[in-house]
């Protein structure tokens, strides 16, 4: 049985990639997160029970900014396969709280890196971000544009890891993947990100603050999509040595269209009245925010046969139906 390994596995995006790899009875998955803080415990909590049920799954409670926990890691278990998508999250916290997004998106990803240097490791895949194409202003974002502009401590760290990957690729001849991610959301999704933020705003008629005066646009990509994304980087290792590629849905929406679709999504699934009105307040751009995300998918459609395609209706029903289920059992 081959091993992979997922940093970050009670995480989001972490937990869904999880649940779609432990479908192969022929491979063991070993998932390390540190449960921190910085968003509902509890939300991680039930994620990660959904994994320890599977006998294939091993779960380590730790920080990948620990180095001697994660050199112990992999020489115990040998991973052929690892997903690094462990990060300090979150583009307007890097503003407040700068150290955690260098212990763990600098630091730890240098533990990571040096793990596979000095292991057999076949493939590293790792999460990147839309983000680090900053003050771009040429659009759809192509993985050629030029990203040595961030506009945020994330941003930065993010595109830190992309330049790491491409020396140890080049130094050591370890293969490694970067996906820049656009705006994943839907069940399971982080309660700081857009819908699940709106959602519970909605819910309790507060007002909504939309920066740029609802404007800003953003490629919302639905999580299965992404999964699959990633499934299919894993069972198909890049000819390259060092890759980087966008995963978006190539269908930017305004927020506040976004804002509107969910509004109306909450309505037929009886969550919100028929005659509901969106308290809204119209905000200048935010520190850190960008106008636009949009990804272009040429590179990953060639090489992967693949381009996410889930509408943002689709999506968003599908969130509110596991929003509603997931809230009632409490």
């Amino acid at each position: 049985m081959k091993t992979y390994l997922i940093t970050g596995c009670a995480g989001f995006i972490g937990h869904a990639l999880s649940k779609r790899l432990l479908l192969d009875k022929e491979i063991t998955l070993v998932g390390i997160d540190n449960m921190n803080s910085y968003y509902d415990v509890k939300l991680k909590q039930d994620r990660l029970n959904e994994l320890t049920n599977n006998s294939n799954f091993i779960f380590i409670k730790g920080d990948i900014s620990d180095k001697e926990l994660i050199k112990d890691t992999f020489f115990k278990y040998n991973p052929t396969i690892v997903i690094n998508l462990a990060a300090q999250a979150g583009v307007r916290y890097s503003i407040i709280e700068p150290d955690s997004y260098i212990n763990s998106n600098v630091i730890g990803f240098y533990n990571i890196l040096e793990a596979c240097r000095n292991n057999d490791v076949e493939h590293l895949i790792y999460a990147s971000s839309s983000s680090v194409y900053g003050d771009n202003d040429a659009f759809p974002y192509k993985v050629t544009d030029k990203v040595d502009r961030p506009k945020s401590l994330y941003a930065a760290t993010k595109k830190s890891n992309e330049l790491f990957a491409y020396s140890y690729s080049q130094l050591y001849d370890i293969p490694t993947t970067g996906l820049r991610f656009f705006t994943v959301y839907g069940p399971y999704g982080r309660p700081d990100m857009a819908t699940f933020k709106f959602t519970n705003q909605l819910l309790n008629n507060e007002t909504i603050k939309l920066f740029n005066n609802g404007e800003c646009e953003r490629d919302f990509t639905y999580i299965d999509d992404v999964v699959e994304g990633i499934i299919r980087v894993i069972k198909n290792k890049p000819k390259n040595t060092y890759n980087i590629y966008n995963l978006g849905n190539s269908n930017p929406k305004k927020v506040l269209e976004f804002v509107e679709v969910l509004k109306e999504e909450m309505i037929k699934q009886n969550l919100l009245p028929e005659d509901y009105e969106i308290k809204k307040e119209l905000l200048p751009m935010q520190d850190g925010d960008m106008l636009i995300t949009s990804a272009e998918m040429n590179e990953f459609i060639r090489d992967f046969n693949y381009k996410p395609n889930t509408q943002l209706q689709e999506g968003l029903e599908k969130f509110i139906t596991w929003y509603k289920k997931y809230y009632q059992q409490y």
